[in-house]
């Protein structure tokens, strides 16, 4: 039976490129889950590889289907934006391991629909001052930088990774990404090794 790696993080805590290191690596050899969401897409993104970038009919379609696994919507200043996981057939545990981005949230749904002994929570770390900086970052590089939801954004996740919720969630173990982004793909690499050989 195969496992769920749910790599999970606040905004700019470096999911994406540590996801893209840890996908690519032919000998941990992960398959990859595309998640969905209603929100724009943002420059470099492509519709089925960050994201199934779809429409607010196309996500009530889905969920009056019960085909829904675990959703998130987000009160932004630019609407109501939602990110789901879909039962889509992407994920079949008898056929290997998987890899999934997602938020401390969806970890807790993933984990009750597929069983808690197949989700393991990769929680990654960083400190407020870096994140904040890498935001800036980031944003200062799109088009129509939108600073006003980045900062809505920080303060939702100080909210959603609060201490206690990530308590309750279960989650024990913690990858740190402050300083070399390598040394924390090191660490999560073994982790999930160790998972594999079991």
């Amino acid at each position: 039976m195969g496992k769920i790696f749910l790599l999970m993080g606040k905004s700019t805590s470096g999911k994406d490129t540590i996801y893209k290191k840890l996908i690519t690596d032919e000998e941990l050899s992960l398959n990859k889950v595309v998640p969905y969401t209603t929100r724009p897409m943002r420059d470099g993104e492509t519709d089925g590889v960050q994201y199934f970038f779809k429409k607010e009919e196309d996500y009530q379609a889905l969920r009056n289907d019960g085909k829904i696994i675990e959703e998130r919507t987000y009160h932004t200043n630019y609407g109501e934006w939602r990110y789901f996981t879909v039962d889509d057939g992407q994920i079949d545990l008898e056929s290997g391991n998987y890899l999934v981005i997602g938020t401390l949230e969806s970890y807790c749904y993933i984990r009750d629909y597929f069983g808690k002994e197949n989700v393991v929570p990769l929680l990654i770390d960083v400190s407020a001052k870096i994140r904040l900086e890498r935001a800036m970052h980031r944003e200062e590089k799109q088009e129509n930088p939108k600073y006003d939801e980045m900062c809505r954004r920080f303060l939702a996740d100080e909210e959603d990774f609060a201490e206690k919720k990530i308590e309750e969630a279960g989650v024990t173990y913690r990858f740190e990404n402050n300083a070399d982004i390598e040394d924390c793909v090191r660490a999560i690499r073994e982790h999930i090794h160790g998972y594999k050989n079991k």
